[in-house]
């Protein structure tokens, strides 16, 4: 089975990644692959992270025990971020498992008011109420999509300061959001923010600036950038 067309052809490769018996996925939330080309899966199952090899051969599992693993991202110190959805948190750890860095308070999802559409928050709020996912700049800024209870993105610094957010709960302008659900950092800077019940994706700078909007897509949920 293929997919895809040109230079870009993907086959599926039905046997990689076993697990060992007793261990199962449930659901794979997210994927990750750091710059030795290992693969991360965070995963709703009987250990949340399981780590491969490229050829797909068993490293390590965590059990991490976390409420609804969403979005897993793995920077070029090869820390690894986990967005714990029904937690409200994003969670830093480094490859022997330390926890370096929480973002949010665990249990105590942000006001964002009625919902008066489901995933489309009556209002603004703070980090987080039920986050998915982020990225990093070049220079270490972490960006937060927030979420499936909020219209926000959020931006840290590496060590977990709040630098700003923006966004608002809306179907239909720039910089309106219905579930904003991952997001990716190009080659230039931008920041792609998948609006996924709105069906497009939005591009704004890294201070919040609107650029531009790419519609006609199926609930959008992720991007990757290589």
């Amino acid at each position: 089975m293929a997919f895809g067309s040109g230079d870009y052809v993907y086959e599926l490769d039905r046997g990689w990644g076993k697990l060992p018996d007793g261990m199962e996925f449930k659901q794979v939330a997210g994927v990750a692959v750091d710059k030795n080309d290992n693969v991360y899966v965070y995963n709703r199952g009987t250990h949340n992270l399981v780590i491969f090899t490229r050829e797909g051969g068993l490293i390590t599992s965590w059990d991490v025990e976390h409420k609804e693993p969403h979005g897993v991202y793995v920077d070029d110190n090869n820390d690894i971020f986990l967005v714990d959805r029904n937690s409200h948190v994003v969670l830093k750890y480094n490859q022997e498992g330390k926890l370096l860095l929480t973002l949010g308070s665990r249990d105590k999802p942000s006001d964002t008011g009625e919902q008066p559409q489901r995933h489309l928050a009556g209002k603004p709020g703070g980090p987080f109420n039920m986050p998915t996912g982020l990225a990093i700049g070049d220079d270490g800024d972490i960006f937060v999509s927030d979420g499936y209870n909020n219209s926000r993105v959020h931006k840290y610094t590496s060590t977990g300061s709040l630098i700003l957010s923006w966004g608002e709960p809306g179907k239909t302008n720039p910089g309106d959001f219905h579930l904003p659900h991952g997001v990716g950092i190009d080659q230039n800077g931008r920041v792609l923010i998948c609006d996924r019940e709105n069906h497009r994706i939005q591009i704004f700078s890294q201070e919040g600036e609107f650029l531009a909007m790419w519609t006609g897509f199926q609930q959008p949920t992720t991007v990757a950038i290589g």
